[in-house]
């Protein structure tokens, strides 16, 4: 095969990988009402005046399966955490002591359960649209490599069932990834 033509089902096949990857990111996102660390990532901490990530000034772990716990490297630093992860509208109220905040998570609702399930469809359709789009880009390349480059026809047409191939694939975990975060959410 072409080594132009190549080189567009490696760029697709990487630009799908992305939208796996932030798919991946964004499910995170998305508790299924048991603690997780990764349910306080993006909360920023104001340190010494400039907005630090959580992470960069405490250690964040699990006491058990519904309580987060935030131990800061700097004792001076418990307010402001507590006050970072109020702010950060996570629906999660913190309590401290001297030492630590611990936070715990609410069970969830069956209500609560179904929109996080609605929530992570969305998620999940946003990746496919994405997929999608790659591969619409992808094909619309090719043909102007046949126009341009004067790559045979049989060549751009293999290429564009490798692209259609390739998006089923990532379509197919995507779907993978939906069905095992809705498992997880709707777990008891």
């Amino acid at each position: 095969m072409d080594e132009l033509v190549q080189m567009v089902l490696t760029d697709a096949e990487e630009q799908m990988q992305k939208s796996i990857r932030h798919l991946e990111y964004e499910l995170v996102k998305i508790r299924a009402g048991k603690a997780n660390p990764t349910m306080l990532q993006g909360v920023k901490v104001e340190y010494y005046g400039t907005p630090t990530p959580l992470e960069q000034v405490a250690n964040i772990s699990t006491l058990d399966p519904y309580t987060l716990a935030v131990k800061p490297w700097e004792k001076n630093m418990i307010k402001p955490i507590e006050k970072a992860i109020m702010e950060a509208n996570l629906g999660l109220n913190p309590d401290s002591d001297a030492e630590m905040v611990r936070i715990p998570i609410p069970r969830l609702t069956e209500e609560r359960r179904k929109l996080l399930v609605k929530q992570a469809n969305a998620e999940g359709e946003n990746a496919k649209i994405a997929i999608r789009g790659i591969r619409r880009n992808s094909n619309s390349e090719l043909k102007k490599l046949e126009k341009e480059e004067g790559i045979s026809e049989d060549i751009i047409k293999q290429a564009e069932q490798k692209v259609q191939d390739l998006t089923k694939k990532y379509e197919g975990i995507i779907n993978d990834m939906l069905q095992k975060k809705e498992q997880d959410i709707m777990t008891v």
